[in-house]
């Protein structure tokens, strides 16, 4: 009876130790963020962010498609009129920051601008590492010529300028929010395969993969239960970098005419509408400019700082 027992509590401690090992981990990588400034920084920038772009339709005073040219209390010249408030003395109806070119309430479509801009970057974003991921998996778990092909045509894809590459295929397609998306994911994709490439020929040749290749797992299990989680820490952080500059591409495209359309408000075309009118009217370039570098702010800071806390070489007191 005695000689069975120490069995028993090794295989209980040998289910409970990897679940404690992670949970001690998640519980230090979290206070590894709180120690970091730029993570601290960066996630109350994201979080005001979201904040806002959540509850737009509650906190935006207007309609971010009403003109104001014949409501009631506007009087004088209404397009692109100057931030207007009461505290300061102004006595017409309040537009904080101003008007646009079409009388329209600044402030109500830079709110409503958060929630195109982060759905633009976050979802062509999460694209771009589900499709990357999977063909960076494969390429480097299956090897030889199928992760040869796969990374030639990543090679083919990185040979171009992202932005010009997605202003190509927005072209092809036609303008509109949904294509540049698609636009944005395309160009992301190589950066997440190569990254998940690397990340799986350096772990599937560990001894915890090969032994759990000795006793008989099937390459999937291997691979999505072994190989891929190893491979999250470099994906988050880079997936986390690549939001931000999703935000620009998306921003640089409406610029240039060929991502968000009129009437819809979205922080590039404000820019787009405005640029002629830098100094004439430089509140509507200033408050879209300092939303976007906002933005790509806030999901840098968060990238390195998730970087720090999620490498184990970093020595922290």
């Amino acid at each position: 009876m005695t000689s069975a027992n120490p069995t028993i509590v090794s295989v209980k401690e040998s289910q409970i130790l990897p679940k404690a090992a992670s949970e001690n981990r998640i519980i230090e990588t979290l206070k590894n963020l709180r120690r970091n400034r730029s993570a601290v920084s960066g996630a109350l920038i994201i979080g005001f962010l979201f904040l806002v772009a959540i509850l737009a339709p509650v906190i935006s005073p207007y309609d971010p498609d009403q003109s104001m040219i014949g409501q009631p209390g506007e009087t004088g010249k209404l397009p692109a009129s100057p931030p207007c408030i009461k505290f300061l003395g102004c006595e017409k109806p309040q537009h904080v920051l101003g008007l646009d070119l079409n009388a329209r309430d600044v402030l109500s479509r830079l709110l409503y601008g958060a929630r195109t801009s982060l759905l633009v970057g976050i979802s062509s974003v999460t694209f771009a590492i589900v499709v990357g991921t999977t063909l960076g998996l494969v390429a480097g778990y299956v090897g030889g010529w199928t992760d040869n092909v796969i990374m030639r045509l990543m090679d083919v894809l990185l040979a171009f300028p992202s932005l010009l590459l997605a202003i190509t295929i927005v072209t092809v397609f036609g303008p509109g929010l949904q294509n540049a998306l698609i636009a944005i994911a395309i160009v992301s994709i190589p950066v997440y395969a190569r990254l998940i490439r690397a990340s799986v020929l350096s772990v599937k040749e560990l001894e915890f993969v090969t032994a759990e290749r000795a006793l008989g797992a099937t390459p999937t299990r291997i691979l999505f239960q072994q190989i891929f989680p190893n491979t999250l820490t470099p994906l988050i952080v880079q997936g986390t970098l690549g939001i931000g500059g999703a935000v620009l591409e998306a921003a640089a495209l409406s610029f240039l005419g060929l991502g968000a359309q009129p009437p819809l408000a979205e922080w590039g075309y404000m820019l787009s509408e405005a640029r002629n009118y830098v100094f004439t009217a430089p509140h509507l370039v200033f408050f879209p400019g300092a939303a976007i570098m906002l933005t790509v702010l806030g999901f840098n800071l968060l990238g390195d700082g998730l970087r720090d806390a999620l490498d184990p070489r970093l020595n922290r007191n």
